[in-house]
């Protein structure tokens, strides 16, 4: 062999070299079963695929510097809370992940929420209405709402934050005016509603059933998922590295509900939106509309080009985003057993936007998880319930969340940058 002729190992590599990165991922992975699992992932990291990673760690840092200032804050009790604060405004925040992923924003979340709420108080309290037809306009009013923005965007071309904007401050106006002059309207505490936000919680036995159910589905999907790559011929994830997956999953959700059950348990209202995020999680990866909203959000001409039918799914999108918002509102109320004038402020709709940035949802758009609302608002809660329980107020707790947004974005940024320059874009 000459010394100008290539070895079949430097041919190899080359080639390997020449593939996109989730293709080496995968040969990787084939060859060297765990190792290569293990390998790929920290190529990932390297090239600034960091994904949840993140808000993980800072999640941590924040309940570690929490608990050492005050070592109630991870008490069981103080827990509890905390999933039924989180609940209303991550409900919200779930469907502003939808609208970033398709490199949009909804402004009027917060004032969209109040407007449920307040149609829910007048209609149920006011006109008698059955609770499940005060619940049914309310949602309602969210997705015609959504319809609206989402015509208004593909047939008018006006930008979403514009429009959103403008919903803002109308839809504020209409819940004061639906509100009328009192201003507030209290719910009866022994409704359905209240009871379901404030006094519904799962037993101990249901909740870690629900964790082996959990688990279980988990395992039996991915067994299943590896099948059908063997028969396409391609890479599987090892068994070991999923009993591995299955291990941390059970003590991931096991030692939570432990925890929480030492008081009053899991929420029914964490649950629902616990629930809701892993329903559009799965829809978001898995169906052809899904995927659908990740190509338009990487390059909406390239996804019109493919055949996509961009226009419905930016209409789509909206409904959802605003309907979400509206089912966020109905939470509040029914946690705070009232619809007021301050029903859906600013600080909601801040805190919304903000725990979908935190939790990982790229500004970008293309990029983020129905997961990061669920983290985001849990990053968002615990520096609001850390600080109370410190004694230190609003003004600390809106610098410092501010000051997490930011570093958020600007991880958001940089670990773009470096997914570019290393193929993952």
């Amino acid at each position: 062999m000459s010394a100008s002729t290539p070895t079949p190992e430097v041919q190899s590599a080359d080639a390997t070299a020449a593939l996109p990165a989730d293709l080496q991922d995968e040969r990787l992975i084939a060859s060297q079963g765990v190792g290569g699992f293990l390998r790929a992932f920290l190529s990932r990291l390297r090239s600034g695929d960091l994904g949840s990673l993140p808000v993980v760690v800072g999640l941590i840092v924040i309940w570690g510097v929490f608990q050492i200032a005050n070592d109630a804050f991870l008490s069981s009790r103080n827990l509890v809370n905390l999933t039924q604060q989180s609940a209303a405004t991550g409900t919200i925040a779930l469907g502003i992940v939808l609208v970033l992923l398709l490199g949009e924003i909804d402004l009027s979340v917060g004032s969209m929420s109040g407007l449920a709420a307040a149609i829910l108080a007048v209609g149920f309290v006011g006109h008698g209405w059955s609770l499940w037809v005060a619940i049914l306009a309310a949602l309602a009013s969210g997705a015609v709402i959504g319809a609206i923005y989402g015509l208004l965007y593909t047939r008018f071309g006006v930008p979403s934050f514009v429009i959103t904007l403008a919903g803002l401050l109308a839809f504020l106006g209409l819940q004061l005016k639906v509100l009328g002059k009192e201003g507030s309207i209290n719910i009866p505490f022994d409704s359905g509603l209240v009871k379901f936000a404030q006094a519904s919680f799962l037993s101990d036995a249901v909740a870690y059933v629900l964790v082996l159910v959990v688990v279980g589905v988990y395992v039996a999907t991915r067994l299943r998922a590896n099948q059908r790559r063997t028969a396409a011929g391609l890479s599987t994830t090892p068994v070991v590295t999923l009993a591995l997956r299955a291990v941390a999953l059970l003590v991931l959700l096991g030692i939570p509900v432990y925890v929480l059950n030492r008081d009053r348990g899991v929420s029914y209202m964490f649950l629902l939106f616990v629930a809701l995020v892993v329903v559009f999680d799965f829809v978001i990866r898995r169906t052809r509309w899904g995927r659908s909203v990740l190509a338009i959000g990487g390059n909406v001409e390239a996804a019109r080009r493919a055949g996509i039918n961009v226009r419905r799914v930016y209409v789509t999108v909206f409904v959802f985003c605003s309907t979400l918002a509206a089912l966020g509102g109905l939470l509040a109320a029914g946690r705070l057993a009232s619809a007021n004038q301050g029903s859906g402020g600013v600080d909601t709709n801040l805190n919304a936007i903000a725990a979908a940035v935190i939790g990982g949802t790229s500004l970008f758009g293309g990029r983020g998880t129905a997961y990061s609302a669920l983290l985001g608002i849990l990053v968002i809660q615990s520096i609001s319930n850390g600080l109370s329980l410190v004694n230190l107020g609003s003004p600390e707790r809106y610098m410092i969340t501010g000051g997490v947004l930011l570093l958020a974005v600007i991880v958001d940024s940089l670990s773009r940058r470096s997914r570019a320059a290393h193929g993952r874009a």
